[in-house]
């Protein structure tokens, strides 16, 4: 597992200034979340982590090694499933396998655990065109887990789903967690989400994005939505982004 560190990161595209002196910490195995208004650099962010962006200024280090290009052992997951619908579940599953050099039997077998894991179990052989979103988004988050990283980073994935599947896949999300131990770093504009997923929430400001908040989350697990607590923090951080007085 890793611990992520991002120390006194700058980053503008041209004049555009989007992040300004941003320094978080997440260590290994917990479940982070970004929150903040569109445009505030929250994927940008998420990006660097990933290896697909580099800062202006500061560092972006993972374990104490600075990030300078993708890497199995982060692997991203956006709100688009970005399937390739010419391939069946299962080959989407492998693709990064078959390109690591792993065998055609070695990547079957792997492929199918993870599709069990995620609850697809039985649909190794079906086309992307004939799921629904929700279940798309399953063999995105399956493709992720079958290469074993240490850090899953989330881009605001179910922010295409209609709400009662968007409630599923949030808890599908921290059973895979708990039973894993990976390192998790959700980006959303849900808070609702990250406060019932995350111990940790970093707020940002809106563009040049900066951290103007760190909650470290003191709700017991299973979480409810409805408890005066978790209104509590829910209003806290609507303050925060001003919505509310």
């Amino acid at each position: 597992m890793q611990t992520l560190e991002i120390q006194r990161v700058h980053k503008s595209f041209g004049s555009l200034k989007v992040l300004e002196n941003i320094n978080l910490t997440i260590e290994k195995g917990k479940f982070a979340a970004i929150v903040g208004p569109s445009g505030c650099g929250k994927s940008t962010l998420l990006r660097m982590v990933a290896g697909l962006e580099t800062p202006d200024e500061g560092t972006v280090q993972a374990d104490g090694k600075v990030i300078k290009q993708p890497s199995p052992e982060r692997m991203m997951i956006f709100q688009e499933h970005a399937l390739y619908p010419w391939l069946t579940v299962g080959e989407n599953v492998e693709m990064g396998l078959e390109l690591a050099g792993v065998s055609k039997e070695e990547r079957r077998k792997r492929a199918q655990e993870v599709l069990k894991t995620v609850g697809l179990d039985g649909f190794y052989n079906y086309y992307p065109s004939q799921l629904s979103g929700g279940m798309r988004q399953r063999v995105s988050i399956a493709r992720a887990l079958v290469m074993d990283p240490d850090v899953l980073l989330l881009d605001e994935p179910y922010g295409a789903l209609d709400a009662m599947t968007r409630l599923t896949m949030q808890n599908e999300l921290l059973k895979l967690w708990e039973g894993s131990g990976k390192t998790m770093l959700l980006i959303t504009h849900d808070i609702d989400e990250a406060l019932y997923l995350a111990d940790q929430i970093f707020v940002m400001s809106a563009r040049p994005g900066k951290v103007v908040q760190t909650i470290d989350l003191d709700l017991p697990r299973p979480r409810s939505r409805h408890s005066q607590r978790f209104g509590e923090l829910r209003q806290e951080i609507m303050q925060l982004l001003g919505l509310e007085e």
